[in-house]
C-alpha cells in the first residue's frame, strides 16, 4: 500500500458542530462509514487530520477532542483501528502554525513514514485550509458538500483545481 486518504473531521465526517467537546453532541454524516469501508477495500491508508483551534483558545482540552474522536469511531462501527494515523492540531489562528492547516507538515510527515507515492494520495475536507494543506503538500484535493461553507466559495474550486463530491461517501465512491 502506497495511496492514501487524509481526512478532516468536522464537515467531512461528522456534521460541524463549531468547538466540538461533547461526545453526545457527534453526529456521522450520510456516508462517511461507507467511504471508509471502500477506502480500506481499496487498500487505502486512511488518516485524520483535525485542526481544533477550540485547544489553543482554551475552550476545551485534547483530552475532549480524544473523546469526541473516540465516540466518532464509535458510531462508524468499524474494526479498530478505523485511522492509521490521528493529527489533531491544537493551535489558535494566531499561534504560529505547527501542525494546523494549511500547513503540510503532517501530511509531509507521514508521506514519508509510510513510503507513500503523494500521486495516490488525497486530502477531503471542506475548507480552504484543507485544500491549501494538500497543495503545498505535493498531494490532490477533494471537496465535499457537507461542511459549513459552500465549496463553490473556496477559490481552489472556482479555478478548477478541486472537484467536489455530495459527501465523503459520494468520493469514496470514485476510488479505484
Amino acid at each position: 500500500m502506497n495511496r492514501a486518504l487524509f481526512l478532516d473531521r468536522d464537515g467531512t465526517l461528522i456534521v460541524d458542530k463549531v468547538y466540538l467537546s461533547d461526545p453526545d453532541g457527534v453526529e456521522l454524516i450520510a456516508g462517511a462509514r461507507e467511504g471508509l469501508v471502500r477506502a480500506r477495500q481499496l487498500g487505502y491508508f486512511i488518516f485524520l487530520f483535525t485542526n481544533q483551534s477550540g485547544i489553543g483558545r482554551g475552550l476545551f482540552k485534547i483530552e475532549d477532542t480524544q473523546r469526541v474522536n473516540a465516540r466518532m469511531e464509535q458510531l462508524l462501527a468499524l474494526a479498530a483501528p478505523v485511522f492509521d494515523g490521528i493529527c489533531v492540531a491544537p493551535e489558535g489562528p494566531d499561534d504560529p502554525p505547527v501542525y494546523r492547516k494549511p500547513s503540510p507538515r503532517y501530511i509531509l510527515e507521514t508521506v514519508a513514514a509510510h513510503s507513500l507515492d503523494p500521486g495516490e494520495c488525497w486530502m477531503v475536507g471542506d475548507s480552504a485550509a484543507d485544500m491549501r494543506a494538500a497543495f503545498a503538500a505535493g498531494i490532490r484535493a477533494a471537496a465535499v458538500r457537507t461542511g459549513r461553507v459552500p465549496p463553490e466559495s473556496l477559490p481552489e474550486v472556482a479555478q478548477g483545481k478541486v472537484p467536489v463530491f455530495a459527501d465523503f461517501g459520494s468520493f469514496a465512491a470514485t476510488l479505484r
